[in-house]
């Protein structure tokens, strides 16, 4: 059993990795390329995609951005030469968005930016030069913002300011009188790690499925390696494989013969009736045991608690969201719940730390009544 198990972590498991190849996707009928550093939640394995760069596919079929502490954003582009994200508000009211935005724990940062002040003035008596923003108006008040150079030292008295605050800006070099033209829709963002633009028109992603370090390929690189991987782990497979079990077969036929050699050697040195040793039937837990073990079902996350890892140990197979679970109380190794119910009706032990989560059963004796004189 434990040359087996080796077996699987060597080889049967790095070959189910290796066949998951980091493919290019597109979130329902958009037209948003989306690939390294970039990727959609859910639908490939975290190596395909660098930390902080998650993006959700809605129920609409749009491309979402969330930022941990400024929300959702629409994504309308994605320029991966350039290294910058093309973003929107799904309210459309993207100054409203700017009062609060806050690029903290995500890798974005904006591209330029300039100083504006934000102004709240009733209709009646504001001056000219205010032009309101639309969202954040309305039939008594409106609400504008300029460029903080161009704000005079005497604003009107009906008029007072909301905030001064650092702006995202489409360019650097571009200006305008007033936010809502500076902005128009788009709130642009760029990254700057990982850095893949030395890549140009290659590939960028991980140089392997446990390493940090960023590598560029072409496409037809990336599948020859992958291919060449999964041909040499499946040979190594059949190799071992079948070597692997032979040896097993020919241990056991070996410990079976020295046993039966062992049994008719001490049978003639023996002159007194002998009774046959009581043979001991190990049985699996009862229902209402198997029962008694807690069950869980698996979240989003699909974190699985205590001392496991991201897939079930009997049917090697990952765990998804809404997967039912059950645990051994005393290890607190967890499997699927068919898996282990199934494997618990034959085992009284842990399939993994070989643990009796219970009192093992009362052995069941066969004593024979015959005497041989």
């Amino acid at each position: 059993m434990g040359i087996l198990k080796v077996l699987f972590h060597f080889f049967i498991f790095p070959v189910i990795y290796a066949s998951h190849d980091c493919q290019t996707s597109i979130c329902g009928n958009d037209s948003i390329l989306i690939h390294f550093p970039f990727q959609l939640e859910g639908e490939q394995h975290p190596y395909c995609g660098y930390p902080g760069f998650n993006l959700i596919c809605n129920n609409d079929n749009k491309t979402v951005l969330k930022l941990p502490y400024s929300g959702e954003f629409f994504v309308r582009d994605i320029n991966y030469l350039k290294q910058q994200i093309h973003v929107y508000d799904p309210d459309a009211c993207l100054p409203k968005r700017l009062l609060s935005l806050n690029f903290s724990g995500s890798p974005f940062i904006a591209t330029s930016c300039r100083n504006y002040t934000f102004l709240s003035c009733p209709y009646l008596n504001a001056g000219s030069q205010f032009i309101p923003i639309d969202c954040l108006s309305n039939s008594t008040n409106f609400v504008s913002a300029i460029p903080s150079e161009n704000l005079s030292n005497s604003l009107p008295v009906s008029c007072y300011v909301i905030r001064s605050l650092s702006v995202p800006v489409a360019s650097p070099g571009q200006y305008e009188e007033n936010l809502r033209d500076e902005l128009s829709q788009d709130l642009r963002l760029t990254w700057n790690t990982p850095d893949c633009r030395y890549c140009e028109s290659q590939m960028c992603g991980f140089e392997s499925s446990n390493s940090n370090q960023v590598f560029c390929f072409s496409n037809y690189q990336k599948g020859n390696s992958q291919r060449g991987l999964q041909v040499f782990r499946v040979i190594a497979l059949c190799i071992a494989g079948p070597a692997a079990i032979f040896a097993i077969v020919m241990a056991s036929c070996v410990c079976y013969n020295d046993g039966i050699a062992n049994a008719r050697r001490n049978g003639t040195s023996q002159r007194s009736a002998i009774s046959p040793q009581p043979a001991i039937v190990t049985t699996g837990l009862d229902e209402s045991t198997i029962e008694s073990y807690e069950k869980l079902v698996i979240g989003e996350s699909r974190r699985v608690p205590g001392p496991n890892d991201g897939s079930c140990w009997i049917c090697l197979s990952e765990y998804n969201s809404k997967d039912t679970i059950r645990c051994i109380p005393e290890c607190k190794h967890c499997f699927h719940t068919d898996c282990i119910d199934e494997w618990l009706r034959m085992n009284s032990t842990c399939p993994v730390c070989r643990n009796s989560p219970t009192p093992s059963p009362v052995p069941v004796i066969h004593v024979s009544t015959n005497v041989i004189h």
